[in-house]
């Protein structure tokens, strides 16, 4: 009896139609910031995790665990995080895990982050200077932008640096998997500041598993003004080299 692994594949056929529907998933992907309070059902939810479940990783080692929290469960998670959120003594309590950005910033990275940071802000008409409603639009991160489902993801402690790039492309296939469907959403690590709050409500063992990102998924507002942002793209031209 022949090994399934060893039986040769049939060619992919792929289309224009079927290129035009992937290029149209992963252009039209953004990060939504504020959801409606429509239910995504549980089925839909596991076909996409299931589908994206085919990224690829190193041997195979498929490093990602992924919690979805919907319902009691998901405002629980969001009401335990912003009261420390929101008490300046529990605020300098919570450090980030691990670094997700730099600790020195330099141009043409710093430039981006602050273009994509008042655009937001202008769109929300929250000018410089106005902490509160700053402090505020970075709560929402934490409610999950009102989104239906939130996901946490975590990774086993054992693994190393490259099983985050795989981790990546799991994440990414999410996205787009959700945007084949009609859903948005939105990565977010600013969950990594409260890891340790999110660990205790998991019940996971924080020494061996640790909090690698979170993500709110569910059906974008289409009337809300933050959702109209678009961040920009360097071309092809500013990130590629092409030897001859």
């Amino acid at each position: 009896m022949s090994n399934p692994a060893s039986v040769p594949r049939a060619p992919d056929v792929i289309t224009p139609e079927s290129t035009a529907a992937v290029d149209a998933a992963i252009t039209s992907r953004r990060s939504i910031r504020r959801f409606l309070p429509t239910e995504v059902p549980r089925s839909v939810i596991e076909d996409i995790l299931r589908v994206s479940a085919r990224a690829p990783s190193g041997t195979n080692t498929q490093p990602w665990r992924v919690h979805v929290l919907t319902g009691a469960s998901l405002q629980a998670l969001v009401e335990r995080i912003m009261a420390a959120h929101n008490d300046p003594a529990q605020v300098g309590l919570h450090q980030e895990e691990y670094d997700y950005y730099p600790k020195e910033w330099i141009s043409p990275f710093i430039d981006r982050r602050r273009k994509v940071g008042w655009d937001l802000y202008s769109l929300l008409d929250i000018t410089k200077g106005d902490k509160a409603r700053m402090h505020e639009q970075n709560g929402r991160n934490f409610r999950f932008f009102d989104a239906p489902v939130g996901m946490i993801f975590t990774i086993d402690r054992i693994m190393g640096k490259g099983s985050l790039l795989d981790y990546g492309m799991f994440l990414e296939n999410i996205m787009v998997a959700a945007r084949a469907r009609g859903l948005d959403t939105c990565p977010q690590a600013a969950f990594n500041a409260y890891h340790a709050l999110i660990s205790e409500h998991l019940g996971l063992d924080a020494e061996r598993e640790m909090v690698v990102v979170g993500m709110a998924l569910g059906h974008a507002d289409p009337q809300a003004i933050e959702n109209s942002l678009l961040s920009e793209r360097v071309p092809v031209s500013d990130f590629a080299t092409f030897w001859p």
